[in-house]
């Protein structure tokens, strides 16, 4: 028995699944032997399909938007968070072993 290697169906394929899977003429089983894909294969693309057929048509698809960035309050940031930095340089500087107390 030989193993058979994965296969990478393309996006015209399983669109053309799909719509035979929406229209219902034949069973899921009948379709999945007639395109040899395993039936939850085929559910899958029938789901897929559906649930981006209102995109099609340009309705009000979710698009994920960035959201909005604040550049002063950023540049606020970098610059105490700069300001945080050389403090504490200067302060770890003054404690060192080597600046003036007995060891």
């Amino acid at each position: 028995m030989t193993k058979r290697t994965r296969r990478n169906h393309t996006p015209a394929f399983k669109a053309k699944v799909a719509l035979a899977a929406v229209k219902g003429d034949k069973t899921l089983a009948e379709l999945a032997q007639q395109y040899d894909v395993h039936p939850n294969q085929m559910t899958t693309c029938r789901s897929r399909l559906l649930e981006g057929a209102a995109g099609v048509f340009g309705g009000s698809a979710e698009t994920v938007a960035a959201p909005a960035v604040d550049l002063k309050e950023l540049h606020a940031k970098i610059g105490q968070l700069a300001l945080e930095n050389d403090f504490l340089a200067g302060a770890l500087s003054c404690s060192g072993p080597s600046h003036g107390s007995p060891a």
